[in-house]
């Protein structure tokens, strides 16, 4: 398996290849490589080509490495052009928020953003949690990097267009998403858009490690205590038709995100919320886990 990550090393951001259990800097791989994620995928079809083989010789080059373990690692995307997130997109996820029985052909994708510059952050103690917010919730999602431009494609051929994936928490203050006073009812932006509210990571994928997006195993756990446990198989909406409804709607870019929904287990059914010292380790198979911890109020 191989992967690729943005570490902090010698106190900088640095985009790097994880082969195992060790970090190789790309800059030491070769001098045509970029010097950051997102440029990767500016040009993922020529670099898809030749990651593989530095991959392969990475453990025999003279260059130096890390060890993941003893290494910080950031968001592996700083930043994603856009970051384009499913809602309501799980039958179990539906039927705990009061929805059981629901039909694929009664129901209609819909999508929200989360602004990348300011929501989106890497492993570690690294969310802030909303100043007045008593309801701040998890969600475990998997999330597509696009690799090519994708606009007005069909669902057969939308997953040519994913470069790879990652793991993704949707973290939602229930209660600023609520506006059952005012006409529109829910407020996405209050209650999704906050700062911190989108860690990704430890790392990206290749498509290629995940052939069948559709059958991939997800599970979160706050504070060691599972919490979400289930199978992307529940998706209402698959991978390749979120992503062909999303290219119906607008252009996507090489380096923007797709956060594909999320399943059962969310605290808000049961009325358990985070707070601040809380550890959550979300974990999509294929890839690998995330953790992260809340931080008091800023």
């Amino acid at each position: 398996m191989w992967a690729v990550a943005t570490a902090r090393i010698e106190g900088r951001r640095t985009a790097c290849l994880v082969v195992g259990e060790r970090l190789y800097p790309l800059h030491a791989l070769g001098r045509s490589l970029p010097a950051t994620v997102i440029d990767l995928f500016a040009d993922w079809p020529t670099y898809a080509t030749v990651l593989p083989g530095l991959a392969a010789a990475a453990p025999r080059s003279a260059g130096a490495a890390y060890d993941v373990a003893k290494t910080e690692l950031l968001a592996p995307l700083l930043y994603p052009g856009k970051v384009l997130c499913a809602g309501a997109n799980y039958y179990d996820h539906m039927a705990e928020m009061g929805f059981p029985d629901v039909k694929k052909e009664t129901q209609r994708l819909f999508f929200f953003f989360k602004p990348p510059r300011n929501a989106v952050v890497g492993p570690g103690a690294t969310v802030v949690m909303p100043r007045g917010t008593v309801k701040y919730d998890w969600e475990i999602e998997l999330a597509a990097v696009i690799g090519k431009t994708a606009r007005y494609v069909t669902a057969e051929r939308a997953l040519d267009h994913v470069a790879g994936y990652t793991v993704a928490i949707d973290l939602s203050a229930r209660d600023f998403n609520q506006a059952p006073d005012q006409f529109y009812k829910f407020d996405w932006v209050a209650g999704k858009a906050t700062d911190t509210a989108c860690p990704m990571g430890p790392w990206i994928v290749p498509a290629s490690a995940i052939p069948d997006p559709q059958n991939v195993a997800l599970r979160l756990a706050v504070n060691g205590e599972i919490k979400q446990d289930s199978n992307t198989s529940r998706m209402i909406y698959s991978v390749a038709e979120q992503i062909a409804r999303a290219s119906e709607i607008m252009t996507l870019d090489p380096g923007d995100v797709v956060l594909t929904g999320t399943p059962a287990g969310v605290g808000v059914p049961k009325g358990t919320f985070l707070k601040p010292g809380d550890r959550i380790d979300a974990t999509i198979e294929g890839i690998g886990t995330l953790e992260v911890e809340i931080k008091p109020p800023a």
